[in-house]
């Protein structure tokens, strides 16, 4: 270590304390920016068409009422979703679809969301929001834990920023 005039070895001390300090502080602050949200999520159909494309292959447009709550999160609100689910032949079913929900307040959100063929968790971005949502970047995964194709139960998790 070197030993120079101006504070020696106590400066290069207190310079690797701010070095290591820093960005510390600057990584944790933007953890805390990024909040940790969760709930669940129940959706009761109101209507669906299926079109079979052929053998094994098809097509199930649908339109749901959604609730979302959360403990942890304003993620309280009621609203409607609409998707699609296709079946390929080979037998493997992907979904794909958007809600649009309002809060208490009268903010509004939309998120879309995607669950591939297999998987257990799809996962899902907040498109838009208003009032007190606006300019807020949700996203995170969701999980089914009850669907009989007219109710559907789930879990939901991620970022609420």
């Amino acid at each position: 270590m070197k030993y120079g005039a101006k504070g020696g070895c106590m400066a290069n001390a207190r310079q690797l304390q701010i070095l290591v300090a820093v960005p510390a502080a600057i990584l944790a602050s933007q953890l805390s920016w990024a909040a940790d949200c969760s709930g669940r999520v129940n959706n009761v159909s109101l209507s669906s068409d299926t079109i079979e494309v052929d053998k094994g292959h098809t097509v199930t447009y649908f339109v749901a009422y959604s609730v979302t709550t959360s403990e942890n999160s304003v993620n309280n609100a009621a609203g409607k979703c609409g998707g699609y689910f296709i079946t390929t032949p080979d037998g493997k079913t992907r979904g794909v679809g958007v809600c649009a929900r309002k809060l208490k307040d009268g903010s509004s959100f939309s998120d879309e969301w995607v669950i591939e063929p297999g998987a257990e968790r799809g996962s899902w971005k907040m498109s838009g929001g208003t009032g007190a949502l606006a300019g807020k970047h949700w996203s995170g995964w969701w999980q089914p834990t009850s669907d009989d194709g007219k109710i559907f139960m789930g879990k939901w998790g991620g970022n609420c920023d």
